[in-house]
């Protein structure tokens, strides 16, 4: 089981929430498409009993303090590549939506996970985006975040 969240935006107890529902899930991983925003934030995901990746968002202005943050968590950069499960994913923000939907047009990724518009979006189709909504509650007032099993790619969204 994978754990998906973007835009916390320091919300701490959003985070907070969140980190409990991925540890009480048992998820393998947690996948962050940006917008964590402060180095603080940390001291949350740092309860996570599993693999975090993260990529930066629009709002992360203080890339060198969150790298240095999160070091003994993960490397912070703009887009990732991983594989999971025997199916490739693709981590951005998604600030161009233009990109993001090339990559989906690409053939190349099972997956693409994405944030920045705050609003939960999982397109289906030959590669499955999904857009986790926000996880700060922010400009939506939903909080939430979605649960992927790798193998069969279902999904389940949570509110935090």
């Amino acid at each position: 089981m994978i754990g998906i969240i973007a835009d916390t935006h320091d919300n701490m107890e959003a985070i907070n929430n969140a980190v409990n529902i991925f540890n009480q899930n048992n998820v393998d991983m947690v996948l962050h498409a940006g917008d964590l925003v402060a180095p603080f934030t940390v001291n949350e995901f740092s309860r996570l009993e599993n693999k975090f990746v993260a990529v930066f968002g629009n709002n992360d202005g203080e890339r060198e303090g969150l790298r240095k943050a999160y070091q003994d968590l993960c490397f912070i950069e703009d887009f990732k590549e991983i594989e999971i499960a025997d199916k490739k994913f693709a981590i951005i923000h998604g600030t161009n939506e233009l990109l993001v939907d090339a990559l989906s047009k690409s053939g190349k990724y099972d997956v693409i996970i994405r944030g920045h518009t705050h609003k939960l979006d999982i397109k289906e189709g030959k590669t499955l985006v999904i857009n986790p909504g926000e996880a700060c509650g922010y400009v939506t007032g939903d909080k939430t975040l979605v649960l992927l099993e790798p193998q069969t790619l279902k999904h389940q969204v949570v509110k935090l």
